[in-house]
């Protein structure tokens, strides 16, 4: 790995804008950067996905991947402050540095004689309500006839991620009348119902363990300050470490913003995205190799943990898989998002040696 020119690509492709769903500028980017390399011609699928195959022996293929899109929209400014220590700019982590190391791994393990095919793949649609769309289309394509999945972030180095958290996403809308706030002030607002309905929901008791959230992250409806709102949403996210307890939430949720149906006000719930959940458990092979890696490198802090990644997809059909990090960093999906850059060198290095170790 050359740690300088890791940092330029991970630079360039930071500075091109990649929001869920329009991930096509940097997508070709990276397909371009592939094709320099005069290896196997990189391929991109209906959706965008971008796969490199780099051939090895007759072991069943390592998928890795790296998620293209980020959380902001596109007119976000991508300014990338550099220090010694430091790469400081929004989505640098996640999943700007993943995306470099792709193309750091298929320059060194092309001179590698592989075991088995390794395919390199940067997919779209992992944020938001991309629904996991390219990692879903990855699975498809590869199914069951894989040695492992390996998915990488860029933060959280020592984190192996390990267990798929179960989340489902629902718009709330709420319709009535309308009409002007003055002369119509008696009939009922969407805006005003679905406030009720939210503060109904934040009082909901939460499982601690297995815990388990709800959050209402976006809000929107009306139409002029001085009109009773027609029209409203919210968009909810439902997440929990087990199904049981996500379908039990989903059930009190569903009781309580149907309560809120009345003669002039129409309830809608639509389900807008779902991740299922999965787990490897922790003595897995694949587990035991990500953690081999980590201590072969002389990282002491390593934790098991469960999030909501690609990894769900493969994870969720009892399929071996992992997501990993690369460095430590901090303010993930904010615009002061950073990266640590002495520990890239000891996370790539523990990523080339799980790759043996999975191949083993």
């Amino acid at each position: 790995m050359d740690l300088e020119r890791l940092i330029e690509r991970t630079i360039a492709i930071q500075s091109i804008p990649a929001p869920t769903f329009s991930e096509g500028a940097r997508a070709a980017w990276i397909h371009k950067e592939l094709s320099k390399l005069n290896l196997t011609f990189p391929e991109q699928d209906p959706i965008g996905n971008i796969y490199l195959r780099l051939p090895g022996d007759e072991k069943p293929p390592i998928i890795i991947t790296a998620h293209l899109d980020t959380v902001f929209p596109m007119e976000t400014s991508l300014e990338v402050q550099r220090t010694s220590d430091t790469l400081r700019g929004p989505g640098i982590g996640d999943n700007s540095l993943s995306l470099g190391v792709l193309l750091e791994l298929a320059e060194e393990l092309s001179e590698m004689d592989l075991p088995g095919d390794v395919w390199l793949v940067a997919n779209v649609g992992e944020e938001g309500l991309g629904n996991l769309i390219g990692m879903r289309q990855v699975v498809s394509k590869f199914k069951e006839q894989v040695t492992a999945y390996i998915i990488l972030e860029g933060m959280s180095l020592g984190h192996i991620y390990h267990k798929g958290l179960s989340v489902r996403r629902f718009r709330v809308i709420a319709e009535g009348p309308g009409g002007h706030s003055w002369i119509h002030s008696a009939r009922p607002s969407a805006i005003h119902t679905l406030i009720k309905m939210g503060e109904a929901l934040l009082n909901i008791e939460l499982s601690s363990s297995p815990k388990t959230t709800l959050n209402i992250g976006l809000f929107h409806g009306g139409t002029t300050i001085n009109s009773i709102a027609r029209q409203a949403y919210f968009d909810l996210d439902l997440r929990s470490e087990t199904e049981q307890a996500l379908d039990e939430l989903t059930h009190r949720v569903t009781e309580k913003l149907t309560s809120y149906e009345k003669k002039e006000i129409s309830v809608k719930i639509q389900g807008i995205g779902e991740r299922p959940g999965g787990s490897l458990p922790k003595n897995h092979p694949l587990i035991e190799a990500a953690k081999q890696a980590l201590e072969s490198v002389g990282e002491t802090d390593i934790y098991m943990e469960v999030g909501s990644t690609d990894a769900n997809v493969p994870l969720s059909l009892g399929l071996p898989a992992v997501c990993i990090g690369l460095t430590r960093g901090g303010g993930a999906h904010s615009l002061d998002e950073f990266i640590e850059i002495p520990p890239i060198t000891k996370g790539y290095q523990s990523l080339i040696q799980l790759i043996h170790l999975a191949f083993q």
